[in-house]
């Protein structure tokens, strides 16, 4: 309760219906103090339940010289950007969005999870060429021994029954090992020989579809058998690859112009379980950008710097400045 005045106070700043309330009002969280925390909530991309917990109070406490530094960053960043193509994907990292335009409509709207911090999603500048139905997993190194090992360690069988496949080279041949007869614990990041793949299944990490972008970073797009982490504001959780709300809608538009691949044929191969690739008749073009800054409707909404790169390029940005200054001054 004590902190509630300094709420109101800040809140009050910017919200019309704060500023009409009473003095009386100033230390209870009253019904319209809730309700301004939740359009608070809502214009930040928060999670809108009226509580305030970490994040909220981040954003609450953000300084208006932070955001006019990422108004700085978004203006710069767009001087010089190319005119989108007529059918293109965007997928806007910070805003945990991708859309599809077609010929200046935005004809797809759906939520994405990008990398968590630790894993970040790159910038890129992509096509998409093709799709695998009932993709396989072939397990990164890192997401084998920093996800996989302690779990495997406890419950292998549980593992193997989640379509998890353990291989090892034996005399140069790649061979399938039993996880039941491996004592994990003897085993580290550091000494981790083994390659894990996990099959087509429910439960496979990468879901029933996987989107092909052909990259160096080995960035994709997939299904998900994880959907509860759509309903989070917050969506930064992957390991870098982005997981899609609506797969299936995404693959329709890619099928379009690819009158052998209808819904009865891709019904059919999703429930033969097989790994079947296929290439898109159009590439799209896909660019995966990271904009905390947007206008949508005329209104300006502005997102969290999940990875800090706005902060390091405003950094550069003021280097910069500083350095012409410096210069002009000295040819004074």
């Amino acid at each position: 309760m004590a902190r509630v005045p300094q709420l109101r106070a800040r809140l009050a700043v910017t919200d019309a219906e704060v500023q009409r309330g009473t003095v009386d009002e100033n230390a209870s969280y009253d019904a319209r103090l809730q309700a301004a925390v939740r359009r608070f909530q809502v214009a930040e991309g928060l999670e809108a339940g009226g509580r305030i917990g970490r994040l909220n109070w981040a954003a609450l406490n953000t300084p208006v010289q932070t955001k006019i530094g990422r108004f700085c960053t978004a203006l710069d960043l767009r001087r010089g950007l190319a005119a989108p193509p007529d059918r293109s994907i965007e997928v806007n990292i910070p805003h945990f969005r991708l859309k599809l335009n077609d010929a200046g409509r935005v004809v797809q709207d759906m939520a994405v999870v990008v990398g968590r911090v630790d894993r970040q999603t790159p910038t890129l500048d992509v096509r998409l060429v093709a799709v695998q139905v009932n993709p396989s997993w072939g397990v990164p190194d890192r997401n084998a021994w920093e996800d996989l090992l302690q779990r495997l360690h406890r419950d292998p069988v549980h593992m193997q029954a989640m379509g998890y496949r353990l291989y090892q080279r034996i005399d140069g041949e790649l061979t399938q090992v039993d996880a039941t007869t491996v004592d994990f614990s003897a085993y580290s990041k550091d000494r981790f020989p083994f390659i894990i793949r996990q099959d087509p299944c429910e439960v496979n990490a990468l879901g029933r579809i996987k989107f092909v972008m052909p990259n160096r970073d080995d960035i994709f797009m997939h299904d998900t058998p994880n959907r509860h982490l759509f309903r989070r504001p917050d969506r930064a959780f992957s390991s870098g690859c982005i997981r899609l709300e609506r797969p299936m809608e995404l693959l329709a538009e890619a099928f379009s112009g690819m009158p052998t691949w209808n819904q009865v044929r891709f019904d059919r191969v999703l429930e033969g379980g097989a790994t079947q690739g296929v290439s898109l008749a159009r590439a799209i073009p896909a660019r995966l950008h990271y904009d905390t800054v947007i206008v949508e409707a005329g209104i300006v909404v502005m997102r969290r710097d999940i990875y800090g790169l706005d902060a390091a390029y405003l950094r550069v940005l003021d280097a910069a400045r500083s350095d012409r200054l410096a210069e002009a001054s000295h040819r004074q």
